[in-house]
């Protein structure tokens, strides 16, 4: 079973969250696919990951061209799987059509980004939480803690 990871965002946005999470996955030695709900979205994090340190950028690439396959890290709205990534992280209540459908989660982890201020996503995360418990996944709840850190609250 895939193992589906909570984030509760509480004192960063997203821009801000996903860029060392997205190195965690690459120390790991991990691909990456980042689901977003728009092409606004998309754009937001294309240009985020390219300029989110002075000294370097995380190397990625926007779904929908020929080098997809050998991006590590694939931005994308779609629900496939074109880099062979072994992390999917689902952002703003972007879908996660295999958990819903009742398909295998292909992805070794799945990390579930929210707002803790948005009640649709809360309700959304809580709908995908008891899914992944009874389908008998690994599951982890993270929140962010008051100093920023993450902590573990389930």
């Amino acid at each position: 079973m895939a193992e589906i990871w909570f984030y509760q965002l509480e004192r960063t946005g997203l821009e801000e969250t996903l860029p060392p999470l997205l190195e965690k996955v690459m120390e790991k030695g991990w691909r990456a696919v980042v689901r977003a709900s728009s092409p606004q979205r998309l754009d937001a994090l294309d240009g985020r990951l390219w300029s989110y340190r002075q000294e370097g950028f995380l190397a990625h690439g926007k779904a929908g061209h020929d080098h997809d396959a050998d991006q590590p890290i694939l931005l994308t709205m779609g629900n496939d799987n074109p880099n062979g990534a072994q992390a999917l992280i689902i952002c703003d209540n972007a879908g996660f059509e295999e958990l819903t459908t009742g398909n295998d989660v292909a992805f070794e982890r799945t990390m579930i980004l929210f707002s803790g201020a948005d009640d649709e996503a809360l309700k959304r995360a809580r709908e995908w939480w008891k899914m992944a418990k009874d389908a008998g996944h690994t599951i982890a709840y993270w929140e962010q803690g008051k100093q920023g850190g993450w902590e573990k609250r389930a």
